[in-house]
């Protein structure tokens, strides 16, 4: 039996400066991983390196840019094997309605950026980073690493105003098990998380009424949901070799209404 020492087992984390990703990241650095954060904003990598500290490194880019996906995958690969990936990068803007006041359509930049910074930005991570991850030697059951998209609520039901985001967001639940039946072929994994409403720091530049009208909408428990819930559920489908190609849904079983 193949056997492998967590401390050696690099996590790569996009968009994880902030919010989902960087609870992320500092959850595996507690759980004795190295990992290496691909990040856009520079202000909030700095913040996340000296947070890191020597277990870890940060990447400065885009994951739109593939020099600087592949500068992350090697940084992950000077503290031991690449195995473990969480595309946590993405967001939208306010988009709107397909059709606006005056019969004004949809801004289609807005429409492709969205679909970019989620859709395009996790598949190259993906594809990269697999690429990576299929040169490592397989264990008992021939993994060689395993990989987290990260979706929304949004991608099942999508609100009106959200077409950009709701659209970027179904892709990658269509995306997860197309990569998984693909990538079975080098021994990795994929799944991906559907996130509810979280507790990101995002809530403290919003009125406290509105997070608790969202609260009271969740079924049970009647409270956002925590990061570190988020980060653990990462864990669990990265470390759990019979999970794949499945979408979890984290919400407490929150169902959006269209508006």
């Amino acid at each position: 039996m193949t056997t492998f020492d967590p401390t050696r087992r690099a996590v790569f984390v996009t968009g994880g400066a902030s919010g989902l990703g960087e609870a992320t990241a500092l959850y595996f650095v507690n759980q004795g991983h190295p990992v290496v954060v691909l990040d856009r904003d520079a202000a909030k990598c700095d913040s996340i390196a000296a947070r890191l500290g020597d277990r870890g490194a940060v990447i400065c880019g885009s994951v739109l840019d593939d020099a600087d996906v592949q500068r992350a995958i090697d940084a992950a690969r000077t503290f031991g094997e690449l195995r473990w990936v969480i595309a946590c990068a993405g967001g939208g803007e306010v988009g709107g309605r397909i059709v606006g006041k005056g019969g004004v359509p949809h801004d289609m930049g807005i429409f492709q950026r969205t679909l970019d910074l989620n859709v395009t930005g996790s598949f190259n991570t993906l594809r990269l980073a697999a690429s990576a991850m299929s040169e490592n030697n397989p264990d008992e059951d021939g993994e060689r690493g395993a990989a987290v998209l990260i979706t929304s609520g949004a991608g099942f039901e999508g609100q009106i105003g959200q077409i950009a985001y709701g659209s970027a967001k179904s892709a990658l639940i269509g995306m997860t098990l197309i990569a998984a039946r693909d990538l079975s072929s080098v021994g990795i994994r994929v799944n991906a998380i559907a996130p509810g409403v979280m507790n990101t720091s995002a809530w403290e530049q919003g009125p406290p009424e509105l997070k608790t009208a969202l609260e009271a909408t969740v079924p049970f428990p009647k409270r956002l949901g925590e990061p570190e819930e988020f980060a653990r559920l990462a864990e669990h489908l990265l470390s759990n070799r019979y999970m794949n190609g499945h979408v979890a849904r984290l919400d407490g079983a929150l169902r959006f209404a269209p508006k």
